[in-house]
């Protein structure tokens, strides 16, 4: 199993990445939590892994704090949460944050995550209440189309990668958009917006 990589970042597109490590490249994916902490594409780069083997794929899954990686970890244990819905939670709150939902049985926020729907969120309040403690992106383009350079259009892109519609992502990043912000600027304003009453 990897548990970590240590190497050359030389692709950061949310939400994939990849690191090359002694000339092989290891491609993952990371929640946006872990974008933010990334250096320059070209630096060196140090990430907690978890690899999830399938029939038909090997799955890596990077993050910057062990904190993360373990929350993913907890996430995706719970029935009806995959991989994807579990990044996407990372994505929009940290773990203390996701730690004071589930802590307050906090609903309304769980839901407004793609993927979680009413009774989702009620099983992830019932199986993690006694186990989550506070305190404790742009996709290859899959038709070869090209993809946006302008931070509006990359960060509209990695927003749908992680579950929102087109129309929700269209409001959410017209609603937030400023100016000189970059993409990730956008995407993490977007998923404030999207995640707060």
């Amino acid at each position: 199993m990897i548990g970590r990589l240590r190497g050359e970042l030389v692709l950061k597109k949310p939400p994939l990445l990849e690191i090359d490590v002694g000339g092989v490249g290891y491609e993952l994916e990371a929640p946006m939590s872990t974008f933010y902490e990334l250096p320059a594409v070209g630096a060196q780069v140090a990430l907690h892994v978890h690899m999830a083997v399938k029939e038909d794929a090997h799955s890596l899954y990077g993050f910057s704090s062990e904190a993360e990686r373990a929350l993913f970890r907890t996430l995706i244990k719970v029935s009806g949460i995959g991989a994807k819905t579990a990044l996407s939670i990372l994505s929009g709150a940290s773990v203390d944050e996701f730690a004071r939902m589930i802590q307050r049985g906090d609903i309304a926020s769980l839901t407004r995550v793609p993927g979680i729907g009413k009774k989702t969120a009620e099983r992830l309040l019932v199986e993690l209440k006694d186990k989550v403690g506070a305190g404790d992106m742009l996709p290859i383009s899959r038709a070869g189309a090209p993809l946006p350079t302008d931070p509006v259009g990359e960060a509209s892109i990695a927003l749908q990668s992680l579950g929102y519609k087109p129309q929700e992502v269209s409001k959410l990043v017209s609603a937030v958009a400023a100016p000189g912000d970059d993409a990730e600027a956008i995407i993490r304003k977007a998923l404030k917006s999207a995640l707060r009453p």
